[in-house]
C-alpha cells in the first residue's frame, strides 16, 4: 500500500466523486479510478459505494479513511523531525491537553523556547483523556496534558505545579448562585450536566458520598463551551473545572466551587521509552523546570 495511493483515497473520500479528487490531484479520471481499484484489490475490499452523483464510503472505507489519515500524520510529523535534524533545533512538538487552565504552563513554556529557538512550532489538539491517549499511543503527539491520576504503567510523567478547581457552572439567576460554595447536600435533584472524565474517576464520587447512578444526569459534554450554552438556556449545571468558561462582566453565568474543595492536579505525559524530536526534547526540559518561566 503506497501513501502516495493513501492521498488518492482521501481526496476521493473528501470530494465525494472522482472526478473533484482528480482535478484536485491534477490526475486523469481513468488513472485515479484504476489506481482505487487496484487498492480495493489489494484490501481485498470494497471501500466505495459509487452512485449517480457522489460516491460513498463503505464501512471497511471509513476504516481506512481514519488509518489512512493517522498514517500520513505520523509520515508528515516523522519527515519533518528529520529535517529539523538536520537544520539545527528546528521542527515541530505536538500536544495533546483537555480544557484546563493548565495549559498556560504549557504555553508560557512555548513561548520562551520559541524565543530561543524560532524555528520551532507548536501544534495543540483538544480532547478528552481517551482521545489524547489515543493519540498518544498512535505516536501522533508527543506530550499529553492529562488530569490526575494518569496510568504510570504506561507512560512516563511530569507533575505540574499547578490546579484546577471542581465546581457548578451555573445561571447568575438561580438561586443556588446566591451561595458561595456548593456542598453535597446541595446536588440530590439537581439535573446535572456531566463530563466523560467525571464518570470515569472516582474523586468527586467519594466527594458526594454516593455514585453518579444516584443523580439526575440529564446530559454528558465532551468540551465545555457547548455544555455552557446548555446551562445559558437553563437545561442543567454543569459540573465542571474553574476558569475555562469567562464568567465576568455581563456574562448570564457564574461558578460556586465545591466544599470542601476538590482540587484536580494534572500532569504532562508521554509514551515510555519515547524518542524525541530535539524540539521536543528542548521543550520536556523546560517542563521539568517548576516555576514561572522568565
Amino acid at each position: 500500500m503506497e501513501l502516495r495511493v493513501l492521498r488518492y483515497f482521501l481526496a476521493v473520500a473528501r470530494e465525494e466523486s472522482i472526478c473533484g479528487a482528480a482535478e484536485s490531484l491534477h490526475l486523469s479520471q481513468p488513472t485515479l479510478s484504476r489506481q482505487l481499484m487496484d487498492l480495493e484489490e489489494e484490501l481485498g475490499k470494497k471501500l466505495f459505494i459509487r452512485g449517480n452523483r457522489r460516491i460513498t464510503l463503505t464501512e471497511d472505507g471509513i476504516l481506512l479513511r481514519k488509518r489512512a489519515g493517522e498514517i500520513l500524520d505520523l509520515v508528515e510529523k516523522t519527515a519533518g523531525e528529520l529535517s529539523a535534524a538536520e537544520a539545527g533545533l528546528a521542527g515541530d512538538v505536538y500536544i495533546g491537553a483537555g480544557e484546563t487552565r493548565g495549559v498556560h504552563y504549557l504555553t508560557q513554556r512555548a513561548r520562551r523556547l520559541q524565543e530561543r529557538y524560532p524555528r520551532v512550532r507548536f501544534h495543540i489538539s483538544s480532547g478528552d483523556t481517551a482521545d489524547i491517549t489515543e493519540r498518544l499511543d498512535k505516536g501522533l503527539i508527543d506530550f499529553g496534558l492529562l488530569f490526575d491520576p494518569t496510568d504510570s504503567r504506561r507512560y512516563s510523567t511530569c507533575p505540574l505545579p499547578v490546579f484546577d478547581t471542581w465546581g457548578l457552572l451555573l445561571r447568575r439567576d438561580d438561586p443556588l448562585a446566591e451561595k458561595a460554595e456548593i456542598t453535597a447536600g446541595d446536588m440530590p435533584g439537581l439535573p446535572l450536566i456531566i463530563s466523560r472524565r467525571v464518570r470515569d474517576g472516582k474523586t468527586l464520587e467519594n466527594w458526594l458520598g454516593r455514585d453518579f447512578d444516584s443523580l439526575n444526569i440529564v446530559s454528558t459534554y465532551n468540551l465545555l463551551y457547548n455544555a455552557s450554552l446548555m446551562v445559558e438556556d437553563g437545561l442543567g449545571y454543569a459540573l465542571c473545572l474553574d476558569g475555562i468558561i469567562n464568567t465576568t462582566g455581563d456574562s448570564p453565568l457564574c461558578f460556586r466551587p465545591l466544599s470542601p474543595s476538590v482540587p484536580a492536579g494534572m500532569s504532562v505525559v508521554w509514551k515510555k521509552y519515547q524518542v524525541f524530536s530535539g524540539a521536543a526534547e528542548k521543550f520536556l526540559e523546560l517542563l521539568r523546570q517548576n516555576g514561572e518561566p522568565g
